[in-house]
């Protein structure tokens, strides 16, 4: 079995970067304070936000290694694993912010936190900032690195997780200007998408194995689940899932039109298991039963 080094606390993370303790549930840490070390896969039970300000090559995700531009984030949900095992030694650089689930335990941001949706996005879909950006993102960071200074009193915990959650928002409205300025990107994305669609209920694959997931359209693109449901959001103004019954739809009423082919031939070509399961879904949308679209379109 493959080593994975697991970090359960906040404290065990930061005395592996030679980093000092000032609250247990929460962090910035400094990774030049690191050692050099061998690279290594990296298993963090907290919430872990990198903030990459220099040109380095020490974060890898799966097989594959990114050298971030300046100014750069990356974010991992409780459990998630980065990096990859190799005798090669680097030197860790940058922040990251490291928050323990126990912190939101009581506030709002506990009920919130599975909104951001970018705690799911593969390493490779990290966002990239501005110049203005990266201001605003040192400057949160130096809010709570402020309060973590200051001693615990009943105002601390409060005064954090409000902070973290500005944090948060802004990388929000962040992502939602990269999805706009790399319009183009996401243009041939969402026509890759049409036509994985269209190959798709072109083969034999809906009678084999039913309707695409979004997963498994995401993995065909290369993209996480997560990151290809945002950006086909923010391009189409439907959810992948929307889209792909908008799709499904669009092919009935065209195979409909064919008399030589029963409703229960159509629904089984598109996938339906059963026709009755297919006549409802047509109804729900369209209004109208298959059986009656035909009628109504053909006379």
């Amino acid at each position: 079995m493959e080593e994975i080094i697991n970090f359960k606390t906040i404290k065990e993370y930061n005395n592996f970067n030679n980093n000092e303790t000032l609250h247990p549930l929460i962090s910035i840490v400094d990774l030049s304070k690191a050692d050099p070390r061998k690279l290594s896969k990296l298993r963090y039970e907290f919430y872990t936000i990198f903030f990459k300000e220099v040109k380095c090559g020490d974060l890898r995700y799966g097989l594959k290694n990114y050298d971030y531009e300046e100014g750069t984030l990356i974010f991992l949900a409780p459990g998630q694993v980065i990096g990859e095992n190799g005798n090669e030694y680097y030197q860790p650089q940058g922040t990251a912010l490291v928050f323990h689930p126990e912190l939101l335990y009581g506030t709002s941001l506990a009920k919130e936190i599975s909104n951001y949706s970018y705690f799911a996005y593969s390493a490779s879909e990290a966002l990239h900032l501005s110049e203005q950006e990266r201001k605003t993102i040192i400057d949160c960071l130096e809010k709570i690195k402020l309060e973590l200074k200051h001693n615990i009193d009943k105002h601390t915990k409060k005064l954090i997780v409000s902070n973290i959650e500005l944090f948060l928002d802004y990388c929000q409205r962040f992502y939602d200007r990269q999805f706009i300025t790399r319009d183009n990107v996401n243009k041939g994305i969402l026509e890759k998408f049409e036509t994985l669609l269209d190959d798709y209920f072109n083969s034999e694959k809906p009678q084999e194995n039913g309707f695409p997931t979004v997963s498994y359209c995401a993995e065909q693109l290369c993209l996480s689940p997560n990151y290809f449901g945002d950006l086909i959001k923010k391009e189409t103004g439907k959810s992948p899932q929307e889209f792909i019954q908008f799709k499904l739809i669009e092919l009935a009423k065209q195979k409909i039109f064919d008399t030589e082919k029963s409703i229960s031939e159509v629904a089984f070509e598109l996938g339906f298991k059963y026709p009755q399961h297919f006549n409802r879904f047509f109804k729900k949308t369209i209004g109208k039963t298959p059986g009656e679209y035909r009628t109504a379109n053909l006379n």
